[in-house]
């Protein structure tokens, strides 16, 4: 079964004091947020809601091949829009060993953004192998398998309004 590790209530006050952050930190200026499909979709929607400043959303989608963490990263579906010049916020629903994330972080500087920084969602530091420096999180966990708000096992268990912890050898 499924055990709460975050209520809907929890993630729902997180989210609001990142926006807020995100806010103070941004002030005055227009921002880019760049959601990973798509496990961060539910969260991407729920931050730009909280964000007041004017923003513009656009999306990746990327696809891992290979055995382990060091498995090749590809992108599957690109921006749409440019981001050169632009302030981006990449928004990811998890970060785990950090060779997702250094992958995209590297696609996305040589695009020449004026600034690159991360939100994620959940921070799983027991099993990074490549050190991150992450400006926004909104939970550290353990080392855990955890589905629900956008994150899933086998496609199931994304609309869960909770994140919990599963033990895919009892579903």
């Amino acid at each position: 079964m499924i055990q709460s590790l975050f209520t809907e209530e929890q993630i729902h006050d997180r989210v609001a004091a990142l926006g807020r952050q995100i806010d103070a930190d941004y002030a005055g200026r227009s921002l880019v947020l760049v959601s990973v499909l798509r496990g961060s979709i539910f969260f991407t929607t729920d931050l730009a809601r909280r964000i007041t400043l004017p923003l513009a959303m656009d999306f990746l989608s990327i696809s891992s091949y290979g055995e382990g963490s060091e498995g090749v990263v590809r992108i599957t579906k690109d921006l749409e829009e440019s981001i050169a010049g632009k302030d981006v916020l990449l928004v990811e629903d998890i970060v785990d060993t950090g060779f997702t994330l250094k992958y995209l972080l590297r696609s996305l500087q040589s695009r020449n953004p004026a600034s690159l920084e991360v939100c994620t969602l959940l921070d799983r530091k027991a099993r990074r192998i490549i050190e991150m420096d992450l400006k926004y999180v909104g939970f550290e966990i353990p080392d855990k398998f955890v589905v629900g708000y956008g994150l899933d096992y086998k496609q199931q268990f994304r609309n869960l309004p909770f994140i919990g912890v599963v033990h895919p050898g009892k579903l």
